[in-house]
Protein backbone atom coordinates (compact mmCIF):
# COMPACT_ATOMS: atom_id res chain seq x y z
CA UNK A 1 0.00 0.00 0.00
CA UNK A 2 1.30 3.44 -0.92
CA UNK A 3 0.37 6.68 0.82
CA UNK A 4 0.06 10.14 -0.61
CA UNK A 5 2.62 12.76 0.43
CA UNK A 6 2.45 16.52 0.93
CA UNK A 7 2.93 16.95 -2.83
CA UNK A 8 -0.09 14.84 -3.79
CA UNK A 9 -3.83 15.34 -3.66
CA UNK A 10 -4.70 13.92 -0.22
CA UNK A 11 -1.80 14.08 2.23
CA UNK A 12 -1.33 10.87 4.22
CA UNK A 13 -4.26 8.93 2.77
CA UNK A 14 -3.83 5.49 1.29
CA UNK A 15 -3.80 5.65 -2.50
CA UNK A 16 -6.03 2.70 -3.25
CA UNK A 17 -6.70 3.77 -6.86
CA UNK A 18 -3.05 3.62 -7.92
CA UNK A 19 -2.51 0.48 -5.86
CA UNK A 20 -5.47 -1.15 -7.63
CA UNK A 21 -4.12 -0.03 -11.01
CA UNK A 22 -0.73 -1.57 -10.18
CA UNK A 23 -2.35 -4.86 -9.16
CA UNK A 24 -4.43 -4.82 -12.35
CA UNK A 25 -1.30 -4.28 -14.43
CA UNK A 26 0.27 -7.22 -12.60
CA UNK A 27 -2.67 -9.46 -13.51
CA UNK A 28 -2.59 -8.20 -17.10
CA UNK A 29 1.14 -8.92 -17.25
CA UNK A 30 0.61 -12.53 -16.11
CA UNK A 31 -2.23 -13.06 -18.60
CA UNK A 32 -0.18 -11.61 -21.46
CA UNK A 33 2.82 -13.71 -20.48
CA UNK A 34 0.73 -16.88 -20.46
CA UNK A 35 -0.59 -16.03 -23.95
CA UNK A 36 2.96 -15.40 -25.23
CA UNK A 37 4.21 -18.70 -23.79
CA UNK A 38 1.16 -20.72 -24.85
CA UNK A 39 0.95 -19.49 -28.45
CA UNK A 40 4.23 -17.94 -29.63
CA UNK A 41 3.82 -19.39 -33.15
CA UNK A 42 0.34 -17.93 -33.58
CA UNK A 43 1.51 -14.49 -32.38
CA UNK A 44 4.58 -14.61 -34.63
CA UNK A 45 2.43 -15.59 -37.62
CA UNK A 46 -0.16 -12.84 -36.89
CA UNK A 47 2.60 -10.22 -36.72
CA UNK A 48 4.62 -11.53 -39.67
CA UNK A 49 7.54 -12.32 -37.37
CA UNK A 50 8.16 -15.98 -38.23
CA UNK A 51 11.35 -17.27 -36.67
CA UNK A 52 10.88 -15.07 -33.58
CA UNK A 53 8.84 -17.60 -31.58
CA UNK A 54 11.60 -18.10 -28.99
CA UNK A 55 11.88 -14.35 -28.47
CA UNK A 56 8.12 -14.05 -27.99
CA UNK A 57 8.13 -16.92 -25.46
CA UNK A 58 11.03 -15.26 -23.64
CA UNK A 59 9.04 -12.04 -23.47
CA UNK A 60 6.19 -14.12 -22.01
CA UNK A 61 8.46 -15.33 -19.22
CA UNK A 62 9.48 -11.73 -18.54
CA UNK A 63 5.82 -10.66 -18.37
CA UNK A 64 4.91 -13.43 -15.92
CA UNK A 65 7.91 -12.65 -13.69
CA UNK A 66 7.03 -8.96 -13.66
CA UNK A 67 3.37 -9.70 -12.90
CA UNK A 68 4.25 -11.97 -10.01
CA UNK A 69 6.68 -9.35 -8.70
CA UNK A 70 3.96 -6.68 -8.78
CA UNK A 71 1.42 -8.87 -7.01
CA UNK A 72 3.80 -10.33 -4.43
CA UNK A 73 5.64 -7.18 -3.35
CA UNK A 74 4.55 -4.63 -0.77
CA UNK A 75 5.98 -1.89 -2.98
CA UNK A 76 5.20 -2.53 -6.66
CA UNK A 77 7.02 0.63 -7.85
CA UNK A 78 10.24 -1.03 -9.16
CA UNK A 79 8.23 -3.76 -10.82
CA UNK A 80 6.01 -1.22 -12.59
CA UNK A 81 9.14 0.58 -13.82
CA UNK A 82 10.26 -2.87 -15.04
CA UNK A 83 7.04 -3.06 -17.04
CA UNK A 84 7.82 0.33 -18.58
CA UNK A 85 11.24 -0.93 -19.66
CA UNK A 86 9.68 -4.12 -21.00
CA UNK A 87 7.14 -2.08 -22.97
CA UNK A 88 10.00 -0.16 -24.55
CA UNK A 89 11.61 -3.45 -25.51
CA UNK A 90 8.31 -4.71 -26.94
CA UNK A 91 7.87 -1.53 -29.02
CA UNK A 92 11.42 -1.79 -30.34
CA UNK A 93 10.87 -5.43 -31.31
CA UNK A 94 7.57 -4.60 -33.00
CA UNK A 95 9.24 -1.73 -34.87
CA UNK A 96 11.61 -4.23 -36.51
CA UNK A 97 8.54 -5.98 -37.95
CA UNK A 98 7.60 -2.78 -39.83
CA UNK A 99 10.72 -3.01 -41.99
CA UNK A 100 10.89 -4.84 -45.28
CA UNK A 101 7.94 -6.39 -47.03
CA UNK A 102 6.03 -7.72 -44.03
CA UNK A 103 2.47 -8.43 -45.21
CA UNK A 104 1.19 -8.07 -41.64
CA UNK A 105 2.26 -4.44 -41.09
CA UNK A 106 -1.32 -3.50 -40.26
CA UNK A 107 -1.40 -6.04 -37.43
CA UNK A 108 1.98 -4.77 -36.22
CA UNK A 109 0.62 -1.20 -36.17
CA UNK A 110 -2.40 -2.31 -34.12
CA UNK A 111 -0.12 -4.21 -31.72
CA UNK A 112 2.15 -1.15 -31.38
CA UNK A 113 -0.85 1.06 -30.62
CA UNK A 114 -2.03 -1.40 -27.96
CA UNK A 115 1.44 -1.60 -26.41
CA UNK A 116 1.73 2.21 -26.49
CA UNK A 117 -1.60 2.52 -24.65
CA UNK A 118 -0.50 0.06 -21.96
CA UNK A 119 2.86 1.87 -21.78
CA UNK A 120 1.04 5.12 -21.04
CA UNK A 121 -0.81 3.40 -18.16
CA UNK A 122 2.45 1.90 -16.90
CA UNK A 123 4.23 5.27 -16.97
CA UNK A 124 1.32 6.99 -15.19
CA UNK A 125 1.22 4.30 -12.51
CA UNK A 126 5.01 4.27 -12.05
CA UNK A 127 5.24 8.05 -11.76
CA UNK A 128 2.35 8.20 -9.29
CA UNK A 129 3.83 5.42 -7.17
CA UNK A 130 7.24 7.11 -7.25
CA UNK A 131 5.77 10.33 -5.83
CA UNK A 132 4.16 8.49 -2.94
CA UNK A 133 5.64 6.94 0.18
CA UNK A 134 5.30 3.36 1.46
CA UNK A 135 4.84 4.67 5.01
CA UNK A 136 1.76 6.52 6.23
CA UNK A 137 2.40 10.11 7.19
CA UNK A 138 1.59 11.19 10.73
CA UNK A 139 -1.87 12.69 10.96
CA UNK A 140 -2.24 16.44 11.15
CA UNK A 141 -2.47 17.73 14.71
CA UNK A 142 -5.99 18.03 16.06
CA UNK A 143 -6.42 21.11 18.20
CA UNK A 144 -10.21 21.03 18.36
CA UNK A 145 -10.15 20.30 22.11
CA UNK A 146 -8.14 23.43 22.92
CA UNK A 147 -9.67 26.79 23.83
CA UNK A 148 -6.66 29.06 23.52
CA UNK A 149 -7.03 30.25 27.11
CA UNK A 150 -4.14 29.15 29.36
CA UNK A 151 -6.26 28.89 32.53
CA UNK A 152 -9.41 27.65 30.82
CA UNK A 153 -12.45 29.39 29.44
CA UNK A 154 -14.37 29.63 32.74
CA UNK A 155 -11.56 31.40 34.61
CA UNK A 156 -11.08 33.87 31.77
CA UNK A 157 -14.60 35.35 32.02
CA UNK A 158 -14.35 38.83 33.51
CA UNK A 159 -10.55 38.75 33.64
CA UNK A 160 -10.36 42.00 31.67
CA UNK A 161 -13.36 43.75 33.17
CA UNK A 162 -11.17 46.41 34.78
CA UNK A 163 -9.20 47.03 31.58
CA UNK A 164 -9.33 50.56 30.27
CA UNK A 165 -8.30 51.21 26.69
CA UNK A 166 -5.30 53.58 26.61
CA UNK A 167 -6.02 57.00 25.13
CA UNK A 168 -3.71 56.47 22.15
CA UNK A 169 -5.58 53.26 21.24
CA UNK A 170 -8.92 55.03 21.04
CA UNK A 171 -10.41 56.49 17.89
CA UNK A 172 -9.39 60.14 17.57
CA UNK A 173 -12.18 62.57 18.26
CA UNK A 174 -12.09 63.92 14.67
CA UNK A 175 -12.74 60.45 13.26
CA UNK A 176 -15.58 59.44 15.53
CA UNK A 177 -19.06 59.46 14.05
CA UNK A 178 -21.08 62.60 14.75
CA UNK A 179 -23.96 62.15 17.12
CA UNK A 180 -26.48 64.66 18.39
CA UNK A 181 -26.04 65.44 22.03
CA UNK A 182 -28.87 64.01 23.99
CA UNK A 183 -31.17 66.52 25.62
CA UNK A 184 -32.38 65.61 29.06
CA UNK A 185 -35.93 64.39 29.04
CA UNK A 186 -38.24 65.94 31.53
CA UNK A 187 -41.72 64.74 31.97
CA UNK A 188 -44.23 67.02 30.35
CA UNK A 189 -46.95 68.38 32.59
CA UNK A 190 -50.32 67.05 31.69
CA UNK A 191 -53.13 69.43 30.96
Amino acid sequence: MRYETERTRRRGHADTATDTLARGLGLFSIALGIAEIAAPRALARALGMKGQEGLIAGYGVREIATGIGILASKDPTPWIWGRVAGDGLDLATLATALEGNNPKKGNVGIAMAAVAGVTALDVYCAQTLSRETPHPLPPLQDYSDRTGYPRGLERSHGAASDFEVPRDFRTPEALRPYTQPETPRHPQPSM
